[in-house]
């Protein structure tokens, strides 16, 4: 599935490894409530960034054959990607994907991923459905505590807030808008983990597929707003899971979504919003993917 090399960190261990890899910034040009993003090198570095970040799920490719080599077709199937970002990561920097497989036969593993220079860009966990075992963010939800001062980016937000349907899909060659300003073709062609997956018929789905990165696009370039925020907040991604519960998903095919808000939370420097993204074949009830994602506002842009 991947000709990407996975060894184990050293002769007995139960740690594997893939490659140092140098995950790309496509979101220079992103927008949204009429300035540039976290992606933007200036304005990340008004915010005391070192310049414009990576954005977190692109790191999720590099655990892609992690989990091919642990679970096989099932992973492509039923996997599951659920971290919580430590540190940002900035275009050029090198970094390497961890998990270790001394559980996997229960249906999961720890992972994390470092620099080069050993510093933590995220930890986690990746599983194996159709009966997912709880993931690194279940945890994270489940020891929530509740944000007690007043929320004044996030005032309007409330939790069971919950959209109507939309339908969405990724078109391999168009661009995703502002928010997404690149291709699902110019994506692959920097993509961190090539695969014959996600390139044509040759693979056991006989099309393309989508990459479990882009299942976060697909959720999130056209999603209907669920509350308003200050127009110059900034956001960033604290937290993210994308599950495939009846997988793979797939390029050029329509969908549909809706989106719910099951926590808020906060600290010193953020609000955070945490909203759960169901994904469905059109007209049916039981949702094929989801997707939870924690956005933090930056307290300090508005």
């Amino acid at each position: 599935m991947f000709a990407t090399p996975v060894s184990p960190l050293e002769p007995g261990s139960s740690v594997i490894a893939g490659p140092l890899r140098a995950p790309r910034n496509l979101l220079g040009r992103q927008t949204y409530g009429d300035h540039a993003s976290i992606h933007d090198d200036l304005t990340a570095q008004k915010l005391g960034f070192r310049g414009g970040t990576v954005e977190g799920p692109t790191h999720f490719s590099q655990f892609a054959p992690l989990g091919a080599l642990l679970w096989g077709e099932d992973w492509v199937r039923h996997g599951c990607v659920s971290a919580h970002f430590r540190n940002p990561a900035y275009d050029g920097d090198e970094v390497r994907a961890f998990a270790d497989r001394a559980t996997a036969e229960q249906g999961w593993a720890n992972v994390w991923m470092t620099k080069a220079d050993g510093l933590e860009i995220l930890t986690g966990t990746i599983s194996v459905g159709p009966d997912h075992p709880p993931t690194a963010l279940d945890m994270r939800l489940k020891d929530l505590k509740p944000y007690a001062e007043p929320l004044r980016v996030l005032q309007a937000a409330r939790v069971g807030m919950r959209s109507d349907r939309r339908r969405v899909r990724i078109s391999t060659h168009e661009q995703m808008g502002d928010l997404y300003p690149f291709s699902l073709r110019e994506k692959l062609e920097v993509i961190t983990e090539p695969s014959p997956l996600y390139e044509g018929p040759d693979n056991p789905f006989g099309r393309p597929t989508l990459p479990m990165e882009m299942l976060s696009v697909l959720t999130n370039y056209d999603a209907p707003p669920l509350f308003r925020t200050d127009p110059r907040a900034i956001g960033l991604f604290a937290d993210q899971e994308i599950r495939l519960l009846q997988g793979p998903l797939f390029p050029d095919e329509d969908y549909e979504i809706d989106r719910e808000i099951v926590a808020l939370s906060g600290s010193r420097r953020t609000e955070s919003v945490w909203i759960m993204t169901r994904i469905y074949r059109p007209g049916e009830e039981a949702p094929i993917a989801t997707v939870l994602l924690n956005s933090a506002f930056l307290k300090d842009s508005v």
